[in-house]
């Protein structure tokens, strides 16, 4: 039986008939001031290269001179590395419908707008991306494209043709069996994270998960997000505020014209967090502002109304609404307002270069009442401008633009992807000879698995 390649092989390791060599204390010297030179000509190669390394101690050390995006040299290597294989539309039977609906017409232009867009970014991205490869055998990852809560919202599929398609798909991937999925990326862009799918726990328990959404417990048994396997993403803000890090839509205000203390702009959905800013507001309107939020009707509160608000506070309160994430928290990195986190539970985006207590609060939302305002009373302005300023420089981690811009969202998303990489994959599923040969249980080589296979 043949062997199949998946990865890059090692070089071939020294004969165990090699003669001994023998070395004086000249060659030795000799040998230590290659090795340091060569150390040095590379270390000074990767400061050169797209995405150079250095530990991070703070945002303000996020960048070197050129604008590239530092990342911490603790197991992801010295420079992005890595393929990912994106799954064809018309590739895999059920596709199609995960994408644009039962009857194929939704299209991407219709789901990228709003918070859930990611799903559409991140896909077109990585079809223009350096790092996509058309070679399966020498992929890193596959990246499995659906839009599915956009497709749901329109009704182009409910909840259990979303359920019945996923597994479909997944049937058709030699190699999602090959790996149990462990080399396989989703998108789940909104709270609900992967229980859009019911039957993520039983088929995704292995793969990597991108999402906002770190917590779902208050509707779940269970939160589909695992630190360990899964990538915190940014929400998708509006394209018109950050248009690569410069909005044109509405400017920031300086703080000393800025008219409320803090403000809210969220419906209270019943959640008692947002019901108690809700009343503080109606306490202290001179520091709290809150207006109720209309979604339709004359009195819907249009795009740039939203951020000509958000923009008039010092600080932007998020509290925890449907699920542990909001958008708010990213949008006021752009209006250039201190975000208030009110979500006990919530999880962070790339907090191996991030430290949030440079650029942000998080109070907890068990102590929202008058307690609160009276402590954001008690900072200084410049203590809020220096927090703004920090945030300025690592917002750029929020905006899912092309890899030519030096720091993103993508980029962030590659070098977390990268400390996954696996040399070697396997499964429940999957079992190998002597010389090599990757079979399924019935002993057939993985080039002559057909679909649809048993699922691991």
């Amino acid at each position: 039986m043949g062997s199949i390649s998946r990865g890059r092989n090692l070089g071939p390791g020294a004969g165990s008939g090699a003669l001994p060599v023998l070395c004086g204390r000249v060659h030795q010297i000799g040998a230590l001031g290659l090795i340091a030179a060569t150390f040095l000509l590379t270390r000074a190669f990767d400061r050169l290269s797209y995405g150079g390394l250095a530990s991070v101690a703070s945002s303000a050390a996020l960048f070197e001179r050129a604008g590239a995006l530092f990342w911490p040299d603790r197991g992801y290597g010295s420079r992005l590395d890595l393929k990912i294989y994106v799954y064809e539309e018309k590739e895999i039977d059920g596709l199609r419908e995960l994408i644009r609906g039962r009857d194929g017409r939704i299209s991407p232009d219709a789901c990228v707008k709003g918070q859930w867009g990611t799903q559409v970014k991140i896909h077109q991205l990585l079809l223009k991306s350096r790092f996509r490869t058309i070679n399966k055998q020498e992929a890193d990852f596959f990246f499995v494209p659906s839009y599915v809560k956009c497709v749901r919202m329109m009704g182009g599929l409910n909840d259990k043709e979303i359920n019945k398609t996923y597994v479909k798909i997944l049937s058709q991937m030699p190699y999602f069996r090959y790996s149990g999925g462990r080399d396989h990326i989703f998108v789940f862009p909104s709270g609900a994270g992967a229980h859009l799918f019911r039957s993520w726990a039983t088929f995704l328990n292995r793969s990597i998960i991108l999402t906002p959404e770190g917590d779902r417990t208050d509707k779940r048994d269970i939160s589909a997000f695992n630190t360990w396997k899964d990538i915190i993403i940014p929400g998708n803000v509006d394209d018109g505020m950050t248009k690569f890090y410069d909005s044109n839509v509405v400017q920031p205000i300086p703080l000393s014209k800025r008219k409320h203390l803090a403000n809210f702009l969220g419906r209270a959905q019943g959640k008692v967090g947002r019901l108690r800013l809700v009343e503080l507001a109606k306490q202290y309107p001179d520091k709290l502002e809150s207006p109720e939020l209309q979604l339709t009707g004359p009195n819907k509160l249009g795009r740039t109304e939203y951020f000509n608000h958000l923009r008039n506070a010092k600080f932007c309160l998020a509290p925890r609404g449907e699920s542990s994430w909001t958008l708010r928290f990213y949008e006021s990195f752009f209006v250039e307002c201190v975000p208030v986190i009110l979500s006990d539970q919530v999880e962070l985006p790339f907090q191996n270069v991030i430290d949030y207590t440079q650029i942000s609060i998080k109070w907890p939302s068990t102590r929202i009442s008058t307690q609160l305002l009276e402590y954001l009373e008690t900072i200084p302005d410049e203590m809020i401008e220096a927090m703004i300023s920090r945030g300025r420089q690592v917002r750029c981690l929020w905006v899912y633009a092309p890899e030519t811009e030096p720091c993103s969202a993508m980029v962030g998303i590659m070098w977390e992807l990268q400390r996954k990489v696996r040399r070697f994959h396997q499964s429940g599923e999957t079992f190998w000879l002597h010389n090599g040969s990757v079979v399924n249980r019935d002993l057939v080589e993985f080039h002559d698995w057909r679909p649809p296979v048993p699922l691991p």
